[in-house]
């Protein structure tokens, strides 16, 4: 059977290549395809794009990554922004908010990734806190700018997270400073960090995986790995 293909939501940020400064680029970083080509999947990058089209590009796909990346629109939840919030990445939102619906209806198999999780979270009616060393009096999520730091996870026994990664903690790559507060609807919090804040989530359907770490900055591939399977079977039934 082909590797399964995996639709990556991309970053949509200014670069500079060789003699070209400051450009509008579609950007992944590199750890994400290599992410999914570990597990055994081949990557499609997703930059933003007419939500309209969200759902027709699912047809052409055997899986879908939402991707990290700046703070989600609070107006989205019904929230003012606050001071550490970042300006609202509008055009991402959009797309990436229409490829979660899509992807939900249609019980895709679906990793999302920090922002993403949030973003799942936001897509089924939940909300957000928009700074979490305010609420745990630390840094230790996001603890150096541009640089990421790593800490232990608790999976909830019984979940399907607990069923890929086991029962005991687990050390990620962290960098996040907002987190989940109301659920959104259907999630179960699947981990938590040990200062209690929600660090996993998931769809009793097991479709759904968003987790607020980034497996793409560790060498742990099992998630990936999960939803490749994931991918091959449902490419199996189509």
């Amino acid at each position: 059977m082909p590797r399964p293909l995996i639709g990556v939501s991309t970053y949509l940020n200014d670069a500079s290549w060789r003699v070209w400064k400051a450009e509008p680029a579609a950007l992944l970083p590199v750890q994400y395809p290599a992410l999914v080509r570990a597990a055994g999947g081949i990557t499609a990058m997703l930059p933003p794009d007419d939500p309209d089209v969200a759902a027709a590009l699912l047809d052409r796909l055997d899986a879908l990554v939402i991707s990290g990346g700046p703070d989600v629109d609070p107006a989205r939840y019904g929230a003012a922004p606050g001071v550490h919030t970042d300006l609202p990445p509008t055009e991402r939102d959009a797309w990436e908010l229409a490829l979660i619906t899509a992807a939900l209806e249609r019980r895709m198999p679906l990793l999302c990734i920090c922002r993403g999780m949030q973003l799942l979270n936001v897509a089924l009616g939940g909300d957000l806190d928009q700074h979490l060393p305010d609420l745990v009096g630390t840094e230790v999520h996001s603890p150096t700018p541009g640089s990421y730091g790593s800490h232990p996870v608790l999976p909830v026994p019984g979940t399907r997270l607990a069923g890929i990664l086991g029962e005991t903690a687990q050390d990620v790559p962290t960098y996040h400073h907002q987190a989940v507060n109301r659920i959104g609807t259907g999630l179960t919090p699947s981990a938590h960090a040990l200062d209690g804040t929600v660090e996993a989530l998931e769809l009793a359907d097991g479709s759904a995986i968003g987790v607020q770490w980034h497996p793409e900055q560790g060498s742990d591939i099992r998630l990936a790995q999960h939803l490749v399977r994931a991918a091959s079977g449902a490419a199996a039934q189509a």
